[in-house]
């Protein structure tokens, strides 16, 4: 039996391996592998081809901005064709396509994005008027993406992110202001 302690300490090893090949899958499970949604945000926003009326209370721009879709993850993120929305209070005044992308694998994608807002589809009593006489006119943009992440080519979730952002159109300056997005 002088084999015996030697093959108990070969067990002992095997043993240890094992358990501490269970720590590192695990270790790897939960901070790897664990999928986030992206995060989707608009860049520094300008207008252009700026017109008003406070008269017939009517406005017109285009908004030119950097829509960006930062992935945490250690896979791609691929996403399809979306919209972004602009809205007057609850009333939508302009929309822009996003094409579909991918933003690779804990970076950000940029894209530009040009939208034309027009209010003179808004229906219904407004305070588009006063806004506009008040020389900051108050709006809101809401968007998502849908897509999959993709990790070692094997493991793919489908997860979204969306965007909700307000802001306030300065017709003296003719610039964005207060922009906050979640």
């Amino acid at each position: 039996m002088k084999g015996d302690g030697k093959n108990k300490k070969c067990l002992a090893y095997v043993a240890i391996f094992i358990v501490f090949q269970i720590i590192v899958i695990t270790a790897f499970a939960l901070t790897v592998m664990k999928v986030k949604g992206p995060k989707v945000r608009f860049g520094t926003i300008t207008a252009d081809n700026f017109s008003s009326t406070g008269s017939n209370s009517s406005l017109s721009l285009n908004l030119v901005t950097e829509f960006a879709v930062k992935n945490t993850n250690f896979g791609h993120f691929k996403y399809q064709n979306s919209t972004v929305t602009i809205y007057y209070g609850e009333q939508a005044i302009g929309t822009a396509d996003i094409p579909q992308g991918k933003a690779k694998a804990r970076s950000t994608r940029r894209t530009g994005v040009n939208i034309s807002i027009n209010t003179d589809k808004l229906s219904g009593s407004t305070n588009l008027g006063n806004d506009i006489n008040s020389g900051v006119v108050p709006l809101t943009s809401e968007a998502t993406l849908k897509g999959k992440v993709e990790l070692m080519k094997i493991i793919k979730k489908n997860k979204s992110g969306k965007m909700s952002c307000s802001m306030s159109v300065n017709l003296t300056t003719r610039a964005i202001q207060d922009l906050k997005c979640k």
